[in-house]
Parts: structure tokens; sequence; C-alpha cells
């Protein structure tokens, strides 16, 4: 793929994502772990893993894996369990060197964002020199971390692009070739295309991006719906939409995989409860509030169940959300036992852009509370502050694995 570009591109997007973003982070603060398989998450066999690092990899362990099966597959791993305080952290000092590229970044997680770089050859020179130039920062800034790059002219490219030659990479495609590199990858790399839809796209005899983009779109509409039309465009390297700078996911979740199952509802809120605050102090932290709230449990049998709430005025206050989820968890039928329990906040709105605040009553005085205990927390740790209920409650120490997340679906 060419590197060198004499012509300005109509767009110059890039998308930049961390390598093995947990497990790199934890070898760059502990050397003994460099060059071991790592795996992040909890030691219990109920857990799950959230992320392999590189030397772990070839044993086919990867995120989401159910821990027990990572490491009969991969038995010499070290388990390393996680913390997230650290890897905010250390996102916060990518987004930072990311800022300094552009004014419009647009983070998806704790570690990937694209940036909108059009128009910037002149400060940082052609995609290459920019590529180069971010990756280099962003080590510098980090003490040696490692981040993929891919540059085109439309997200969706620049995504492929980034993932294209992990870890480490760069991947240069220029508009014009674009659709001819995405020609020969499988389905897969279709933006929104998941197993279940690759199987759909394979039962229709269609292997690669290049099959997709020769069908007949009026054959992928009747077939796949609307979803057939847009795997259509992105097939021909089309794919409009901007980089939303200064975007946060659509969603801010907290969720807990139990050492043992449980059904008694005092228990399941209480973790609601500690979902809530995570959900709140990260919220108020990045000046966003919510305009929905879900929950989500996992049974025994593994069957997921979720349900969710509009608000009728967004909230970054945690007693609120706290609330709704008590009473989404009212509506959810069987009752248990459950192995995992989890909230979110979704449909997320800058608390500067909201018009009004509740500024009398309750939730001022609920946000004043909140902000104190979100000070001690940044001074002290998140776990110097207990509300009463908690302090006799056992079943919050059994925990095989805590995920906060960032994401872009809040029903994922």
């Amino acid at each position: 793929m060419a590197t060198k570009h004499e012509h300005s591109w109509p767009r110059t997007i890039a998308h930049a994502d961390m390598d093995a973003f947990y497990a790199a982070v934890e070898q760059l603060d502990d050397p003994s772990l460099r060059g071991k398989p790592i795996l992040v998450g909890p030691r219990s066999h109920r857990g799950v893993v959230l992320t392999a690092s590189y030397e772990a990899r070839p044993y086919r362990v990867g995120s989401a894996m159910p821990m027990a099966k990572a490491r009969r597959l991969c038995p010499d791993a070290v388990i390393v369990p996680p913390r997230f305080d650290r890897y905010q952290d250390v996102s916060r000092t990518v987004m930072s060197v990311f800022a300094t590229f552009s004014p419009d970044v647009e983070a998806l997680s704790l570690d990937e964002a694209f940036l909108d770089m059009t128009g910037a050859e002149q400060l940082f020179g052609d995609p290459e020199a920019m590529g180069r130039r971010l990756k280099d920062a962003v080590c510098d800034a980090t003490g040696g971390l490692t981040v993929s790059v891919g540059l085109s002219s439309t997200k969706y490219v620049a995504k492929v692009a980034s993932s294209y030659l992990k870890p480490d990479g760069l991947t240069i495609v220029p508009p014009e070739q674009a659709k001819a590199w995405l020609a020969p990858l499988p389905v897969s790399r279709l933006w929104g295309a998941g197993p279940k839809t690759q199987e759909r796209l394979h039962d229709l005899g269609l292997q690669t991006i290049a099959d997709v983009a020769d069908a007949d779109p009026k054959f992928l509409l009747k077939k796949l719906g609307k979803p057939g039309l847009l795997f259509h465009s992105l097939a021909h390297a089309k794919d409009p939409r901007a980089v939303t700078g200064h975007r946060g996911g659509k969603s801010i979740g907290s969720e807990h995989t139990l050492d043992t199952d449980i059904s008694d509802v005092e228990e399941i809120k209480r973790h609601l409860r500690r979902s809530a605050e995570n959900i709140g102090r990260r919220l108020r932290r990045k000046g966003t509030q919510a305009f929905g709230v879900s929950v989500k449990l996992k049974t025994a049998d593994f069957q997921l169940l979720s349900r969710q709430r509009r608000l009728n005025e967004a909230t970054d206050v945690t007693e609120t959300i706290y609330s709704v989820g008590v009473e989404l968890l009212k509506a959810f039928d069987p009752r248990g036992p459950f192995r995992l329990i989890g909230m979110a906040a979704y449909d997320l709105v800058s608390t500067e852009d909201k018009t009004q605040l509740d500024l009398f009553g309750g939730s001022a005085r609920q946000r004043q509370l909140d902000a104190a205990i979100d000070d001690l927390s940044e001074r002290y740790g998140a776990n110097i502050v207990h509300r009463g209920n908690d302090l006799t409650t056992p079943s919050l120490a059994r925990l095989a694995a805590t995920l906060d997340f960032l994401d872009d679906d809040p029903d994922d």
C-alpha cells in the first residue's frame, strides 16, 4: 500500500487503537510480566478474560472468553486482576495526546478513538508522517505503550486499517485505493456484522467484502434488510459519517461477575448500588449526564436479560441512577439465580449542553453529596467511602470481576 501522497484527500481520518491495552499497562507497570503470556481478569473460573497479552494469543485465547477455558488453553498464563482506575488514568493521558493532534477526537472506548486530521498536513506532514508522529507521541507520553493507527478518508476504512498490522501497526489506505484494498478481506471485517450476520452472509454465498460489493443492493435489502444496504456502501468504501469531537460513548456501564450465584433481591440491589456509584462517578468526571438507565442480569445458565428506561431529564446523580435500576429490577422474570449483575447509563449528553439543571431540592443536595464522595475517592481511592448498608454486606467481597465500560451500544 502506497504511503506517499502528492494529492490531498477529501478527508483525513485516523483511527488509533491501543495494543492489548489492559495487558500492556500491566506489563508496563510490572517489568517481570514482560514477554510472558498474561490474562487480565479474575482468578476465579467464573469470570471472563478482559484482555490477553499478545504472548497469550497464539494459544487462541482472547477477550470475553471464559477464564476457565482460557486457562486450559494457556496453562502457563499469568492471571492479573484488573485495575480500572489505573487504566482510566492511562486512557486520559492517551486521549490528551490525541487532542494535541486534532480538536475533533471521538473516543470509542478507553483505548481507541477517531481523529479528524483533515487539513493538518501542513502541521504534521502527509498521512504516513501523521501516523508515525501520533504513534511516537503516545509511546513517549505513556512510557512505552504502543498504538496501532489506520488512516484513510472514511471512518470505516480507517478502523479496519488500524487492525490490519496489529500490534504497533501503521496502515495508510488512500481513498482511490480503498475499495480494492477492502475487497479480499472477509465479511467479518464489515462494521456491524456480528457472528450471526456473518453466518447469514456466508449462507448467501458472500465470503469476502468484494462479494458484498458486487451483490445487487436489492438482493441485499431483501435478504438482510437495511443493514444489507449499509454493508453494500461500506464494501464500496463509502462512509459519510463525520468524526464527532468531544464525544463520549453512548453508554457508560459497570457490571460484576459473581463467584457465587445469587437470587436474594437485597443482595442484587447492593450490587446495583455499587454499579450506580461507579457509573455516577464516571459521568460526573466526564462532564456528562444520561437520559437512560439499563439493568443487565445473566442467569446461572448464561441467559442474558436486560431492561431499560428513558428518563424525562438527564442525570448524573448516583441516587437517581440507582433508584431507576431498582425499579427496573421488578420487571425481571425469572428471578434468578444470577451470575452477573450490571447497569449502564446511555443516551449521554454534555452537562454544558443541558438547557436547565435542577438547582433546587433533592437533586442539588444529592449532587453536592456525590461531589464530596467523588473528591474523597479521587484523593484516597474508590473504596474509602462506604454506605452504611454495605458495611455488613459480605456479598460485595464475592466478586469474580468488575467491568466498567464505555460502549457505543447499551444493549451490547
